[in-house]
């Protein structure tokens, strides 16, 4: 029996390759993990079949468990956006949706002038790594090694 496998799949505005298994394909689009993908093939209980396999209708099914895992009990702490900012509850965001929030979030930092977001501005990292060594390059242009002068 031959198989009707696609060659592309269009998953939340991804385009994912038909040949891949569901898991390691899943995995292609921004803001899923390894373990998120997992949750949601055991919710569906899809095995490790090739995604171009699938019918129509699991992957409209597929795609309501990504955009909303509350519904189908995946827990809080697999979820990207916990409390979040604006509304103060949970959701997952997948896609443009998640570089728009993240791209808002670090102009609103930049905003209100914290430590994090004057960081940001700057093109310094913002958790805590030492400067003396890495994080040398300014707008793509490496700096030189200053030495200090000599005492004579």
């Amino acid at each position: 029996m031959v198989e009707n496998i696609k060659a592309i799949v269009r998953i939340c505005d991804s385009d994912l390759s038909g040949q891949l298994p569901i898991k390691s394909s899943l995995r292609r689009i921004k803001g899923i993990s390894y373990s998120y993908a997992n949750a949601v093939c055991s919710i569906l209980s899809l095995n490790n079949e090739k995604i171009g396999s699938l019918s129509p209708e699991t992957i409209k099914k597929l795609e309501d468990v990504i955009k909303n895992p509350l519904k189908y009990n995946i827990p809080t702490w697999l979820i990207n956006r916990i409390k979040d900012y604006e509304s103060g509850e949970d959701k997952h965001l997948v896609g443009t949706d998640l570089k728009f929030q993240k791209e808002s979030d670090i102009r609103r930092l930049k905003k209100i002038k914290s430590y994090r977001g004057m960081r940001h501005a700057s093109g310094l990292p913002s958790r805590g790594q030492r400067t003396r060594s890495n994080f040398r390059k300014k707008g793509r242009r490496s700096l030189g090694v200053q030495k200090k002068k000599v005492k004579r």
